[in-house]
């Protein structure tokens, strides 16, 4: 059974931006961010705590925190994949924080310099340090549906791994389909599994369209008990340590299946489309969103259903 709404969760300023060659200014970065605001998104992932020799286009982190528009009614988050990282967060005014666990070692090594058991024990510690100080951690594992070096995730690692992650207690716990390999029935069993040890931690997907299955991905997990969705508007993104890992899904194709699935959301979907357009400009290509070449349809109904 489809849930009567969900929180679609907007990350086009960190994992849209971040596989991008055009190095975005922080000014058009905090321009995007006002996109989502305006288009009614309340959860945003605004920026990662990386290295910047490794993700250049993240190097600007704390200015972005410090540009970010003071609201009480907006979650803004960001992305951590160690203790430093971490650390750096919480010298910024973001409200929570979103660590990456691989469920591959290969992957886990070319991405974050970690093996699944070095960064699981990590990422527990991180949790546990937020937990003791009133601070919001959540966690993502990575490649959850298929590694782009192993292949196949055997269910059974994916199981063991956000086992010992939930046990430290995550105030959310997410899966990714990073490279974009996983299929609606893959995922819908997978999380239905993972529901059944998560308990009352919430869950979250975040689906790449690499293989033209993300829309069809994001179903699958309702119908499995996710209550937020990622997505990326103008389906801009990818991952750098990922070969052939295209855009997540555009949060404005996110948005009319929702609204025509009768979904509840707070995300009103002609700001988006202004908002796909302003960002084609400035990255000077063309984006991969269907609905910036389509349009809404019908668009009367579908604005009613956003936002009511």
């Amino acid at each position: 059974m489809l849930p009567t709404s969900v929180t679609v969760m907007e990350v086009s300023p960190r994992d849209g931006l971040q596989n991008e060659d055009v190095l975005v200014s922080t000014e058009d970065k905090l321009r995007l961010i006002d996109h989502a605001l305006a288009a009614g998104s309340r959860r945003i992932e605004v920026t990662s705590f990386v290295h910047p020799q490794r993700v250049p286009q993240m190097a600007d982190a704390e200015a972005v925190c410090a540009g970010l528009p003071k609201r009480t009614d907006v979650r803004y988050t960001g992305l951590v994949l160690n203790e430093r990282g971490y650390r750096r967060l919480r010298d910024t005014s973001l409200d929570e924080a979103g660590l990456v666990v691989p469920v591959s070692d290969t992957f886990g090594e070319r991405n974050q310099g970690q093996r699944v058991a070095d960064a699981v024990a990590m990422a527990r510690e991180v949790i546990r340090d937020g937990k003791l100080t009133g601070f919001p951690v959540q966690v993502t594992l990575a490649v959850a549906f298929g590694c782009p070096f192993e292949g196949e995730v055997p269910l059974t690692n994916l199981l063991a791994a956000a086992e010992a992650l939930l046990e430290a207690g995550p105030v959310e716990i997410a899966l990714a389909d990073t490279i974009g390999v996983g299929v609606p029935w893959q995922v819908q069993r997978t999380f239905e599994a993972l529901g059944e040890i998560a308990g009352d931690v919430p869950m979250r997907a975040h689906f790449h369209d690499t293989r033209n299955t993300g829309i069809g991905n994001a179903f699958a997990s309702l119908l499995a008990g996710v209550t937020t969705l990622d997505a990326s508007i103008g389906g801009i993104g990818g991952c750098p340590f990922a070969p052939n890992a295209s855009g997540n899904i555009a949060t404005e194709d996110l948005v009319y299946m929702l609204n025509r699935s009768d979904v509840h959301h707070d995300v009103a979907m002609q700001p988006l489309l202004r908002g796909a357009a302003w960002l084609e400009a400035i990255l000077g290509q063309r984006l991969p969103s269907m609905l910036l070449k389509a349009g809404d349809w019908p668009a009367a109904s579908a604005e009613r259903l956003s936002t009511t």
